[in-house]
């Protein structure tokens, strides 16, 4: 039995990971929940955003699972997101985006996974303003170390997955010296899998590539801010934030989360789409090596979201949030048969 620290979040966060702990009972999961809030929930119940009893069970179980949390805007409060990555170093967001039969799309042929360097970059906090001059500054801190473990994460992941292609996206024609360090990154590691072909494409051109012919790519990484903006750009290709997963990994800690907001105008109502907090429990059952689990629960997904009727009604359907669990488990049962 495996102990996961779950953080429910705000907003439709309750409600979503209501859904989670449902289908992982139904299915028999050996997981045990250690369960703590953050955000603005947080900040009522214990005066922090985030609480040490969160930060000391995050350290001690290495695995948590995280609903959409809301940062407090304008009261000086640095994003909680990014402070729990820079806390536990977690340096690789990782995004599947894959097209599934059923949701509506402009693609029907996108399998694509971005690796962003997660804690360097614009998001590292080196922001400066002289009020002399009137003009602020933030600094975009690249190591040769940072570049170095999330191209060999993107490639590593590559080769267990039996991908074959890794895309390095950068700017190094303009930020010539953080360019050249992602490049001399990937032309390194690269020698490492040698069953792996490795390019490079600049950022600008990435974008538009990625809407004219996103089947051209299989494993993507990118610096903080490039990763940020693609990944979101490849949600779109693929139905929205509301239906992909993402991963927060480092060597010793992962944060799995749903990559959405919070939604405030419909928490409470029990109709929000847990369809990416579900595709997030997948990545982490197949992190702690639940793989036929992970399998399982993910084929069930995807079978529940061919069928429009069984979806919630942002993906055109009438369930709410616990009927599309229950119809979630209803297709795992059918593929136990």
């Amino acid at each position: 039995m495996k102990t996961i620290t779950l953080i429910p979040g705000d907003g439709i966060g309750p409600e979503i990971i209501e859904a989670v702990k449902f289908v992982f009972r139904e299915m028999g999961a050996p997981v045990e929940w250690e369960e703590y809030p953050a955000g603005e929930t947080a900040l009522k119940e214990t005066g922090e955003l985030i609480p040490p009893a969160l930060v000391e069970s995050i350290q001690r179980n290495k695995v948590a699972l995280k609903g959409p949390i809301t940062t407090p805007v304008g009261k000086g409060f640095r994003s909680i997101n990014v402070t729990l990555r820079q806390m536990f170093d977690l340096y690789a967001n990782v995004r599947p985006c894959k097209s599934t039969p059923g949701l509506s799309s402009k693609f029907d042929n996108v399998d694509l996974v971005i690796f962003r360097e997660n804690t360097e970059g614009l998001y590292a906090g080196l922001n400066y303003y002289d009020e002399r001059l009137e003009i602020a500054d933030s600094v975009s801190r690249i190591t040769k170390k940072g570049c170095m473990r999330i191209v060999r994460a993107a490639f590593e992941y590559a080769k267990q997955r039996g991908r074959k292609l890794v895309t390095v996206v950068h700017k190094a024609n303009i930020l010539k010296k953080s360019g050249a360090l992602m490049l001399e990154a990937a032309e390194t590691i690269s020698k490492e899998y040698p069953g792996i072909e490795w390019n490079d494409k600049i950022i600008d051109n990435m974008a538009m590539q990625l809407v004219l012919r996103p089947e051209q790519f299989d494993v993507i990484v990118t610096s903080n801010l490039f990763g940020d903006i693609l990944s979101d750009l490849c949600a779109g290709l693929v139905g929205g934030l509301g239906v992909v997963a993402g991963a927060n990994i480092g060597d010793e800690i992962a944060i799995f989360e749903a990559v959405h907001g919070t939604a405030p105008d419909i928490a409470g109502k029990g109709i929000a789409n847990p369809t990416a907090i579900l595709r997030s429990s997948v990545m982490m059952l197949e992190h702690i090596g639940e793989e036929d689990l992970a399998k399982k629960l993910g084929t069930a997904i995807d079978r529940t979201l061919a069928q429009k009727e069984l979806c919630t009604a942002d993906l055109g359907g009438k369930a709410n949030t616990m009927e599309f669990a229950r119809n979630v488990v209803k297709q795992m049962e059918l593929i136990e048969k």
